[in-house]
């Protein structure tokens, strides 16, 4: 509700905090995988004559189960 942001930012005024932003449906996007992953090489980025290897990812990405 409007009304509750409106308290909180009140209260962290006058305590003097700083108030961040953060963005909560992508903060497991940039989160480091525990698990090897692989895919196949996306389209525009194949490598020439390397069309036969596949990508190991580091991070996870958007719609990775």
């Amino acid at each position: 509700m409007l009304k509750s942001i409106k308290i909180l930012v009140s209260i962290a005024m006058h305590l003097d905090y700083e108030i961040w932003k953060m963005d909560v449906k992508t903060m497991l996007l940039n989160d480091d995988l525990e698990e090897n992953i692989y895919m196949i090489q996306p389209d525009g980025f194949i490598a020439k004559d390397q069309k036969h290897l596949v990508c190991k990812l580091q991070k996870s990405i958007y719609g990775l189960k």
